[in-house]
């Protein structure tokens, strides 16, 4: 069946207090697809974000991030009052989230409310951790160490606690047992507000399309509590680091500094904790898109201390036996795959063999990869050489916006565009929507357009800029942008290409 979506990471929802979360506007965007004919409301990682503030880098695999919890909730709970969120002076009008200043005033603000908890609140909560403890003791407790070591990685932290010792966790246990209570808590309000937004959407048959990084954080709850899982050595130190390799973007490679996973280990456990991960996506989310999914056929290998990834090497990842034991725990989860980057013949097998749905990207339909014959008649991205069986993408957060894109394309590239959709089209603003048009017309079975593509905007409106730190997953959308006119568009657009 043909559907549609729109992608928009929760924290570029408009809203008070700095930041998108789960309040009154994530509703409205709820209606607002809804009203424009959509299936699916894709966004980006919701885990508890690290240094760089980057959703594919975070505390812990598991976990909610805390800054999506809304505070007029809490303030309905009789938890906050109205005037203590708004001295904070986070505004809603900031089109650019001030993560400084959201992690000055936003914990001392969730600290106030975990301060007035009632007995029944505190009840709720302690049959929340008992549902989660396979991670959430652990990852209370890390995060409540973090703070105790001023936000210190735990590979700097003293060696008993840095790997684990029995004593001197339980020391810790008690010493921060309030600390770790908090953190508790903010995983209760997380995931009961998570809960009922989610069932709200689908009423209003909207369906959530959640996005997990393959790897996880070197500073995290993940890799403190089960280093067995990674490449690490005795002393628990990353003995290799996952990125990419050198090319045309990068002479030096990307090095992203994860730990890489011990498949050996993995496929002992039969994937146990892969499983576990799954499982708890799936209540999460109605369908899951995999970052880096050819890391499970061949994946990076860089030597830990590296200075770049240049000196890495290519190694074999679990291939299709990690899915076929998903499969048999949890039947077939709704997986997007995503391959984008340079693909080999083994990664496209192992897409085929998964049945799983691939990405295609407009934008990388144009870039001169085939220069022989005008539009690349080669070029896999181009909507007619799509198998029905993908999703088709204007952009993804790592591109430039459609917008911004056509203004930063070479001339032959650009002419390359109008000759496809239009050649006696030169506005920016029209070739914009003639791409959109362009990915929703295609063969693909599901469409998502990010929602700054819909509204025409330029790369003002990135969310990020690969290899960068400091000006990424920032921007937020403007509370006028979810109006009836463009959900009005949207919809006949929708109906149009059957979707």
């Amino acid at each position: 069946m043909r559907k549609s979506g729109v992608l928009l990471p929760v924290f570029s929802l408009p809203g008070p207090y700095g930041i998108g979360c789960f309040s009154k506007e994530a509703y409205k965007f709820v209606d607002f697809l809804a009203d424009a004919g959509q299936s699916f409301w894709q966004m980006l990682p919701i885990g508890p974000t690290s240094y760089g503030d980057s959703p594919y880098q975070s505390f812990s695999t598991f976990a909610g991030n805390p800054y999506f919890i809304d505070l007029n909730e809490l303030i309905d709970q009789g938890l906050l009052k109205k005037a203590e969120c708004d001295h904070t002076k986070l505004k809603d009008t900031d089109s650019y989230i001030n993560y400084g200043l959201l992690y000055e005033k936003r914990y001392p603000l969730l600290k106030k409310a975990y301060g007035r908890l009632g007995a029944d609140q505190r009840a709720r909560v302690e049959k929340f951790v008992k549902k989660n403890k396979k991670w959430l003791p652990d990852y209370a407790l890390f995060m409540a160490l973090k703070d105790a070591h001023g936000g210190a990685s735990f590979m700097k932290w003293e060696d008993e606690l840095r790997l684990r010792d029995s004593r001197a966790l339980a020391q810790a246990r008690s010493e921060y047992e309030d600390e770790i209570f908090f953190y508790e808590w903010l995983q209760y309000e997380f995931f009961r507000q998570w809960k009922k937004l989610k069932k709200y959407a689908n009423k209003k048959g909207i369906e959530i399309i959640g996005d997990i990084p393959i790897y996880v954080a070197e500073d995290s709850a993940d890799v403190w509590a089960d280093p067995e899982l990674f490449q690490m050595d005795e002393d628990c130190r990353p003995v290799a680091v996952a990125g990419c390799p050198p090319d045309a973007f990068s002479a030096d490679g990307q090095l992203w500094g994860n730990p890489l996973y011990d498949w050996k280990y993995h496929a002992s456990t039969g994937f146990d904790w892969w499983i576990r991960r799954m499982k708890n996506c799936m209540k999460l989310y109605d369908v899951i898109r995999i970052d880096h999914f050819r890391g499970f056929d061949e994946y990076y290998s860089i030597p830990a201390g590296a200075k770049n990834a240049k000196n890495g090497k290519w190694e074999k990842g679990p291939g299709k036996k990690l899915f076929k034991a998903i499969n048999k725990s949890i039947g077939d989860a709704p997986i997007i795959a995503e391959d984008l980057g340079f693909m080999t013949d083994s990664v496209r097998k192992l897409v085929r063999d998964t049945g799983f749905p691939n990405m295609k990207v407009l934008e990388f339909a144009f870039d001169g990869r085939d220069a022989a014959t005008a539009c690349g008649k080669t070029n896999e991205y181009l909507p007619f050489n799509y198998d029905k069986n993908c999703v088709v993408y204007t952009g993804t957060h790592d591109n430039e916006t459609l917008r911004g894109w056509l203004g930063s394309i070479k001339k032959a590239e650009y002419n390359e565009v109008q000759e496809y959709v239009d050649y006696s089209v030169s506005r920016k603003d029209v070739l914009t929507r003639k791409l959109v048009r362009a990915a929703q017309a295609s063969s693909a079975n599901m469409c998502i357009i990010p929602m700054q593509d819909w509204l025409g905007l330029g790369n003002e409106a990135r969310i990020n800029t690969p290899s960068t730190i400091g000006e990424n997953w920032k921007w937020r959308m403007d509370r006028s942008a979810m109006s009836d006119g463009l959900a009005k568009e949207i919809l006949e657009i929708t109906r149009l290409y059957g979707r």
